[in-house]
């Protein structure tokens, strides 16, 4: 009698699970794209979405002195009726140190708002948005003299009276470990030298 043929070998059992075979690989969407390019994170949970949202059109106000972007909201006028984004940060670490960085959604400083900024942060940018790419840049320049920005301490001032006149300050560098500055009434001769933030309108 002849025997019967032997059974074939079976097969080894595959590691891939079957509804991973021959799964195309995702690709990433233009909207993940766009994250990546804005800085927003592409999933929730990353520890990345902490990071400020990018503002299509507004003001980048960057290098702010550490612990100032209170007061650069203060010069701003940034109050609790505002209705526009508001970002801040404070403290934060970059290439020249720590710093505080404001961003305000559709709206783009005056000239009087940046001269106040440079009396407190002599060192900080102003970074134009529009359609989400920056198309202007320019460092605080510390003017000469300010105008109407800063209240005069000599309640006897001219301008302090209820004469129609604004307030008028003469601006210059004081050197030292760290720069600061001192504001002279041209009327009265008044000096301001500390707390600048406080006397201002």
């Amino acid at each position: 009698m002849t025997s019967p043929p032997p059974a074939p070998p079976t097969p080894p059992a595959s590691s891939t699970p079957p509804n991973q075979l021959n799964s195309p690989t995702p690709s990433a969407s233009s909207h993940d794209a766009a994250d990546v390019k804005f800085g927003r994170s592409k999933k929730l949970g990353d520890k990345n979405d902490l990071r400020i949202k990018a503002i299509e059109n507004g003001t980048v106000i960057d290098h702010i002195n550490p612990g100032q972007a209170l007061n650069v909201l203060k010069i701003l006028g940034v109050g609790e009726n505002i209705t526009s984004t508001v970002s801040v940060v404070m403290n934060a670490g970059g290439v020249r140190g720590e710093k505080d960085v404001v961003k305000i959604e559709g709206r783009e400083l005056t000239q009087k708002e940046v001269a106040s900024i440079s009396l407190i942060s002599s060192k900080a940018t102003v970074n134009i948005i529009r359609n989400f790419e920056v198309v202007e840049k320019k460092n605080v320049q510390i003017p000469d003299s300010v105008c109407g920005v800063v209240k005069c301490i000599n309640p006897n001032c001219i301008t302090n009276s209820s004469e129609p006149l604004e307030s008028r300050f003469t601006v210059t560098e004081r050197e030292g470990v760290v720069k600061s500055l001192t504001l002279r009434c041209i009327y009265c001769e008044s000096i301001i030298s500390d707390d600048i933030i406080k006397h201002m309108i």
